[in-house]
């Protein structure tokens, strides 16, 4: 068994990739738009969504993280429904991505020392995603 994590974009997800892509250092992601893969009989795009991303994936800390876009006529809410969470026993990387995904977006709760992590944050980034990140210090007891 294997967890991941696929987030939905509403005709930016090429933007977001690329994005995560610098943030977190990783290989160049595989895109595939809906172009890609057309003519489908059980796919039917409009013209204008063809260059929309059906499909992109990335390692992110070990986990692959999948994004696509969610062509005309299919809703897409972006909200706190969902969360990525990154743990890390460097402390210096978590403030780094802290600070990297918190440019242009909302910080929750800045850094700082929990019960459960002496560095804890919690960021919604410019593209709307939820973002938990937590220094994983084997010492504290929780």
């Amino acid at each position: 068994m294997s967890f991941g994590v696929y987030i939905n974009f509403n005709g930016n997800c090429r933007e977001a990739v690329e994005y995560y892509s610098k943030i977190f250092a990783t290989e160049k992601p595989q895109i595939m738009t809906f172009n890609d893969v057309l003519p489908n009989p059980y796919l039917e795009i409009e013209e204008e969504d063809k260059h929309l991303i059906l499909n992109a994936s990335m390692k992110i800390k070990g986990t692959t993280v999948m994004f696509s876009d969610v062509p005309k006529g299919v809703p897409l809410n972006i909200g706190n429904n969902m969360s990525i969470t990154i743990t890390s026993k460097d402390m210096d990387e978590i403030k780094m991505l802290f600070d990297k995904l918190k440019e242009g977006g909302i910080v929750n709760m800045e850094l700082q020392e929990t019960f459960w992590s002496k560095c804890y944050g919690y960021v919604i980034d410019k593209f709307g995603i939820c973002w938990q990140l937590s220094y994983e210090d084997d010492t504290l007891q929780y």
